[in-house]
């Protein structure tokens, strides 16, 4: 894989990780107002559903392009510069993140949703809104750290 390559699925596999999340929680949320909670539940759970699928395939491909570019174009960690340190250590808690997501509330937020236990789905749905707001707010910065170190 060239160097090129490797960079264009990182960027493009991370702009849909970040936009997925910043789309949700800016546009998709305050959107649903309008459902009834029921319904705004019900439709979560399908966004969640599709979503954290993608991001099943979004996230290895960013992490994995990023240790080619980390190994392959920087030789490794010594010939990185700050912002790819910045960058791996946020993507590797972003990632945490989305795993703790998927197997805690997002996993209590299904079993609910086939029970009917709609107390217990809207609380779980919180969760992961709180979550998904602090990986965005790191992939934002991730974002931020990336453009700031390669032109500062």
């Amino acid at each position: 894989m060239s160097s090129n390559l490797a960079l264009a699925l990182h960027l493009l596999f991370a702009t849909i990780w970040v936009g997925g999340m910043a789309f949700a929680i800016i546009a998709l949320r305050p959107a649903l107002s309008v459902l009834e909670p029921p319904q705004r539940l019900a439709l979560m759970g399908r966004v969640h559903k599709r979503f954290f699928l993608v991001i099943w395939h979004a996230m290895p491909i960013t992490i994995l392009s990023g240790y080619f570019l980390l190994f392959g174009y920087f030789g490794g960690f010594r010939g990185a510069g700050w912002h790819v340190h910045l960058m791996h250590l946020t993507g590797l808690i972003m990632s945490i993140i989305f795993l703790a997501i998927y197997f805690s509330p997002w996993k209590a937020m299904r079993r609910a949703l086939a029970a009917g236990d709609m107390p217990a789905a809207a609380a779980a749905n919180e969760r992961i809104r709180i979550m998904v707001s602090v990986n965005l707010a790191l992939g934002l910065l991730t974002t931020a750290i990336a453009g700031w170190g390669r032109l500062g």
